[in-house]
């Protein structure tokens, strides 16, 4: 009996601590998002944008063979890459009998990238006009940095939840943040864009982990209803 309870003890903290988690991080990322619209869209400041450039222009010139690897690295969260990850990372799960995992990193990217349009249309912000390689597209938020982070933040949040290889799911973490620096060393988006991708992306992910969460919780409860009936 004393183990189960220890059991039972150990899994709420656990599930206690995830709440609160994601509670903090979607507040908390929200706050940021919207003082970052009023920064870029209110005050209409440069400042962090034009230190980010100053900054990675210092570093482009004293390492000029630098510029080959950023383009390597951004490539990861191009759209075929994402459409790739998008497709085979969820197969590989359906695959491995990890269904849910699998309908999470699904619709993390399909989400974030839908979502992305949306407030790329509903901001309208030019890209900058400096860029070393033109874009299509709008600016804020960057797509990059926002679906890179729900896929990457996604993959890393499910090795933390599973308590599997957590230096990995850091790395995971930083690998998404290093993207979004592409796109600024890159000039294809501002700092402030980047930003805001990566807020973005994190407040899709914990809507998206909670509202899973919240269907599966719905549609265990129906099956046992249909069983006992």
């Amino acid at each position: 009996m004393k183990p189960l309870v220890t059991r039972l003890f150990t899994l709420l903290t656990f599930l206690a601590v995830e709440v609160g988690v994601l509670l903090l991080v979607f507040l908390s990322n929200m706050v940021a998002f919207f003082y970052l619209t009023r920064v870029v869209f209110v005050e209409r400041s440069m400042v962090l944008d034009q230190a980010a450039f100053a900054q990675l222009d210092a570093l482009r010139a004293a390492l000029p063979g630098l510029t080959q690897w950023v383009i390597v690295v951004t490539f990861f969260a191009s759209a075929p890459f994402l459409v790739l990850a998008a497709v085979g990372i969820p197969a590989v799960l359906v695959w491995a009998k990890r269904r849910r995992e699998a309908v999470e990193v699904f619709w993390a990217v399909a989400g974030s990238a839908i979502l992305n349009q949306l407030f790329k249309t509903h901001f309208h912000r030019l890209r900058p006009d400096t860029a070393l390689f033109p874009q299509l597209g709008l600016s804020f938020p960057s797509g990059h940095a926002m679906i890179g982070m729900a896929l990457y933040g996604c993959l890393a949040w499910q090795l933390w939840r599973h308590r599997r290889h957590p230096q990995l799911a850091v790395a995971l973490l930083l690998w998404a943040v290093l993207i979004g620096l592409t796109r600024i060393y890159l000039h294809v988006h501002y700092a402030t864009d980047v930003l805001a991708g990566f807020v973005a992306g994190l407040s899709w992910l914990v809507l998206l982990r909670s509202g899973l969460h919240l269907w599966w919780r719905e549609q265990a409860k129906v099956e046992d209803s249909e069983v006992v009936g």
